[in-house]
């Protein structure tokens, strides 16, 4: 299958540049999934409320929600992009899975960062595995997680033993570990990793913040197919054969799974 991620800086509180901006990057790729940057539609940077309640969506009926769902449809694809989402009276940072026929599945993000805690009210979503069809009527796995996520491993833990053959993981990362890192995540665990990181800058009178850029896409084994410019937008495609994913073997003799010993794990 062809995946891969688009890397760019969202522009704070424009949503309708950010669409454009999306749309251009994408341009004649072919795809069947994309990974877009976590925040995608809004920028990252708060300074109140009101601006987090301007410039959150509800889903799926909110512009940026509209704008990927055309996408898809066109397209025939997938994308899981990350959003600044509004539900009730509560906000989330949130990812969305958009299929082509229109369905949306939405996660939130359970690992808040530093000032996000401020704005944000902790994912109430499980983790969990969904389904998507290629072209070729093959099902592939994907699972979402956000982030600092990262940072947990049984996040990445938790949607590999339901399967999962590719973690799509939307980011807007400030620190130089985690690009590092998904080396760990996608061998401890066997699966592919799309990590869609921002670049540049969002810079407000009360502050600013600089994003790593650098994207990356690791393999079962451990490696790098690509990583990605450090302030360059960018939309990466590769070829993967998810059923590489599925075969949890690291030897004859040795199955990462199999080999669990549950007994002797006091996770609490």
């Amino acid at each position: 299958m062809r995946a891969g991620y688009l890397q760019f800086r969202p522009k704070f509180g424009d949503v309708d540049f950010n669409i454009k901006k999306i749309n251009s990057l994408i341009g004649k790729n072919k795809f069947d999934l994309l990974v877009l940057p976590e925040l995608a539609n809004s920028g990252y940077l708060f300074s109140d409320k009101k601006e987090l309640a301007e410039l959150s969506e509800e889903i799926p009926n909110g512009k940026f929600c509209k704008a990927l769902q055309e996408i898809c449809s066109k397209n025939k694809c997938y994308i899981v992009s990350g959003i600044c989402e509004v539900s009730g009276n509560k906000f989330y940072n949130s990812s969305i899975l958009v299929y082509p026929d229109g369905k949306i599945v939405t996660y939130r993000k359970i690992h808040l960062f530093n000032t996000e805690k401020k704005w944000f009210t902790p994912g109430d979503l499980p983790l969990r595995s969904n389904d998507i069809t290629l072209k070729s009527s093959e099902k592939v796995k994907i699972g979402m997680m956000i982030c600092f996520d990262w940072i947990f491993p049984e996040t990445a833990r938790t949607l590999a033993l339901q399967g999962v053959q590719i973690l799509c993981h939307p980011s807007n990362l400030v620190m130089q570990y985690c690009q590092r890192a998904m080396f760990t995540r996608a061998l401890e665990n066997h699966i592919f990793t799309i990590t869609a990181n921002r670049i540049g800058k969002d810079i407000k009178k009360d502050g600013e913040i600089f994003f790593t850029g650098q994207s990356v896409i690791v393999s079962p084994k451990g490696e790098y197919i690509h990583t990605g410019s450090k302030n360059k937008e960018e939309c990466v495609i590769v070829n993967i054969d998810p059923k590489i994913a599925s075969d949890k073997f690291i030897n004859p003799e040795n199955n990462l799974y199999k080999d669990r010993r549950k007994k002797f794990y006091k996770i609490h």
